[in-house]
């Protein structure tokens, strides 16, 4: 019986060896297969998602800047998109433009086509894989302005470069003249504005006063621009919770984020933001740049992720808090019976001379006001003159009180004092021949609209740079302060 009852010990023990042996074998085995799916996964997915993007960017480059500028497919690919290794064009991607319905297709090998359409003043919207159209109606926007022609300055152009004394005009040109010289900055305007009048401006070949050009996030600072009419209006309060019904379940802790919270980049919310370092950012997880090269309903986007940390506790540069203002702005605007897509040209643009705007929207009809947005360099001098003057305009408040100063205070979380209220500031000199009262709009790869209230000054500079502009423009910044007369 020991005999007999040893074999069985030897046999169960063999038994489990070998099941220890050859179990893992098959889950490694799987892993590798699991791993490599996911992979390529991915891979189809970035080349997807790279070749939506530059769709739009085709897009927008024939039919929205076309609307001053028009370039070929190609020249709009060479100058706009093949450069910047962050919008992923390879020479092996295929394209189709419709004309007759404003619909771009960009293949990439090894992943589905995807497409963008223009649809007029809402701009082009990336469409949903599979689709050919959006899913609202378009409108007309009328601009309720006589021709920039027959108007003085600022509401139009008659007399905008009308001289201003004590201005040394041959420095502020010899400054611009050496701007332009800097071909790695791949500047397409830059215009200056002192005491209201234009006294410098150049454009590179092709690119006018009137071209609208992508902005990027200086559009934030339009989304806040918006909130601010709608409290001067009294529809809403700066402290006020945010009216986003999805946040409004009694136990819901995003029910404590303010409109302010929101302005100053600190709602506290989960909401990823791995910037663009390249193609191999165009990913699902970059919730932040998602918006750009994806087909979203960006404000559902925005106002479906979780709360973080406490509001007001943690500053942090994330598209959901522009784009949850965005869904404010409309529900806002519905509520009163007003038109949302030509709410912006009617409630601002039309007031302060700005012609050139194009908002650009989802397929869904919301505008994607936290970076694609398109004015020419002029209309974002008009831009800086409001905040200049405090919100007033030609006499009349189009803002509140102070909301210029709001929108130049450091946002409490923010212990760097590096921005605002949806503005950036030179409190921490990142031009260090600019003043620190000095605040601007910024967007991406060098769009700036640079307010300095301390000399009575708007700078305007557009174009896709792809390295650090701040320097330079400190370099171009500082003679023409040098320039303007001793207060």
């Amino acid at each position: 019986m020991k005999y007999h009852r040893l074999i069985f010990s030897s046999l169960t023990l063999t038994a489990i060896v070998l099941s220890l042996v050859t179990q893992p074998i098959t889950l490694t085995a799987a892993e590798p297969e699991n791993k490599l799916a996911a992979e390529e996964k991915a891979r189809e997915e970035n080349l997807e998602f790279r070749a939506a993007i530059c769709a739009h960017h085709l897009c927008s480059g024939l039919w929205v800047v076309g609307r001053d500028y028009q370039r070929t497919p190609e020249e709009v690919i060479e100058q706009d998109i093949a450069p910047f290794p962050n919008f992923g064009w390879s020479p092996d991607f295929e394209y189709q433009v419709d004309e007759s319905r404003h619909l771009v297709t960009v293949t990439a090998p090894g992943a589905p086509p995807r497409s963008a359409r223009y649809t007029g003043d809402q701009g082009s919207s990336i469409l949903p894989p599979g689709t050919e159209d959006v899913f609202f109606d378009p409108v007309k926007v009328p601009r309720h302005i006589p021709d920039a022609a027959d108007l003085p300055w600022p509401m139009g152009d008659a007399g905008a470069r009308e001289s201003v004394a004590g201005v040394d005009y041959e420095a502020v040109e010899d400054a611009l003249d050496w701007a332009m010289e800097q071909k790695e900055q791949n500047t397409r305007a830059f215009v200056v504005a002192y005491q209201g009048k234009i006294i410098g401006e150049r454009y590179a070949p092709g690119w006018t006063k009137e071209t609208p050009q992508i902005s990027w996030s200086q559009g934030k600072s339009i989304t806040s621009t918006l909130i601010g009419i709608l409290i001067q209006r009294g529809l809403i309060e700066l402290d006020q919770p945010a009216p986003i019904k999805e946040w409004q379940n009694a136990d819901d802790p995003r029910r404590q984020i303010r409109i302010r919270d929101l302005i100053q980049m600190s709602s506290g919310l989960d909401f990823s933001n791995l910037g663009f370092k390249g193609s191999k950012t165009l990913i699902s997880s970059n919730d932040h740049m998602r918006v750009y090269f994806d087909s979203l309903n960006v404000l559902e986007h925005a106002v479906n992720h979780p709360l973080e940390v406490p509001p007001g506790t943690r500053y942090s540069y994330l598209n959901s808090d522009p784009l949850s203002l965005g869904r404010i702005i409309r529900d806002v605007v519905e509520e009163q019976g007003e038109d949302y897509l030509t709410f912006p040209q009617r409630a601002l643009f039309d007031r302060i001379g700005i012609r050139s705007a194009v908002l650009e929207t989802d397929a869904w009809g919301n505008f994607i006001l936290s970076g694609y947005d398109y004015l020419s360099a002029r209309d974002w001098i008009r831009f800086g003159l409001l905040y200049l003057n405090d919100g007033v305009w030609q006499g009349e408040r189009i803002l509140p009180e102070g909301w210029a100063k709001f929108a130049a205070t450091p946002a409490p979380a923010d212990d760097k004092q590096n921005y605002g209220g949806m503005f950036w500031l030179n409190l921490p000199e990142r031009m260090k021949h600019v003043p620190k009262d000095a605040y601007w709009a910024a967007g991406f790869m060098g769009q700036v609209t640079i307010i300095i209230p301390s000399r009575d000054l708007v700078v305007v500079r557009m174009g896709p740079s792809p390295v650090n502009v701040y320097p330079y423009l400190d370099e171009v910044i500082g003679p023409i302060l040098d320039a303007l007369p001793e207060d």
